[in-house]
Order: C-alpha cells, then structure tokens, then sequence
C-alpha cells in the first residue's frame, strides 16, 4: 500500500507507518540534493537536506525496527547513500555531509539491531539516472569531468542500484550488516 506524506513531518509519518505493518525489510531512499557553493549553502537548503536525507532514514527506521523487535522477526533495512559521502564534490556541501552522516548511522543502526538479528547496510551510488540525476547532471561539461572520472565510463541506471538493493534485502547476504555496497562504477578507486 503506498503512502504519501512528508517524512520531515515526524507525528503524520509516525501515524501513517505505525498501523502498516508488519514489516521485514525497509529500503531508505528518499532524498534530496540541493546543490549550493560551500560559500552560499542557505539555512533552509541545510535543513531540508537534513530532514530528508537523515532525520526521515532516522525516524522511519526507528518505527519500522521497533515493530520487527516487538513481532520477534529477522529484518534488512538498507538506506539509499551516495559515493558523495566519500568524496568531495563541487556544491556539494550539504549533500556529501547528509550522506556521510547516513554512512555513519547505518553502522550505528548495524551495531545496536544486529543482535535483534536485523542487518543494516548502505547502497552507495554514483549519479543515477533519475529525474534528480538529470536535472543535477544535465549540463554535458558537468557530466564529462564526472564520467572521466567512472573507469567504467558512465553513469548508474536504476536497475544497477535496484538489483543491488536486492541483494542487501535478501538472505544472500545474510552475514552482511554495517557495510556500505559502492554501486559507482569505479569512481572511489580512480
């Protein structure tokens, strides 16, 4: 059943997924990237940012795990991160510290679910060709200096992340938990 609503609105979220269980597995990808030089990131982008990118994964995972500890049952959250948690990117202040900062709770998340037997691990891609990929990677001078950058010369489709997430949800990868899976085509390596 789909639902719709602002995850920074943290009483309408809490309503919305509090009776929709029961859940086994959870997938964090809402995300924003509103891209800013350092020198002019706004409050409001910072914020946004903030309340999308981290405190939404934060308090979505919170409803979602206490509902696996209570039934008893195993469970696999991934979040939905970015090579940008590892590498600076031009105007991509808040975005690359948003998605550090995600890196950094799953492990946390990893550690403190693991012994309620759920898995917590990151999807770490480069850009993805969304709507939100794009719009922010449009520009062909852009997008060149960046996909001379991916040994494997181009960037992520949907499918390459879906399918990685996919493996994180299932019981294939059932001893990996605290990890972040880099679906970047080789940029962190060159």
């Amino acid at each position: 059943m789909p639902l719709c609503l602002d995850l920074a609105d943290w009483e309408a979220t809490e309503a919305a997924l509090g009776p929709a269980g029961p859940f086994e597995l959870l997938v964090n990808n809402a995300a924003v990237a509103l891209l800013q030089p350092f020198l002019e990131v706004t409050r409001e982008a910072l914020d946004r940012s903030l309340d999308v990118n981290l405190r939404a994964v934060l308090h979505v995972s919170q409803i979602v795990a206490r509902q696996m500890i209570a039934q008893g049952v195993p469970g696999a959250i991934v979040n939905v991160s970015s090579q940008a948690s590892q590498r600076a990117l031009r105007d991509h202040a808040v975005y690359c510290c948003t998605k550090s900062a995600l890196d950094m709770l799953s492990k946390v998340m990893a550690m403190e679910l693991g012994p309620h037997k759920i898995r917590v691990n990151t999807v770490n891609p480069t850009v993805v060709m969304t709507d939100m990929g794009r719009i922010n990677w449009s520009d062909p001078q852009k997008s060149a200096a960046m996909i001379n950058r991916i040994p494997l010369g181009k960037f992520a489709e949907v499918d390459d992340v879906v399918n990685s997430i996919l493996f994180l949800l299932s019981d294939k990868s059932a001893m990996t938990t605290g990890s972040s899976l880099m679906v970047d085509g080789g940029f962190l390596v060159s």
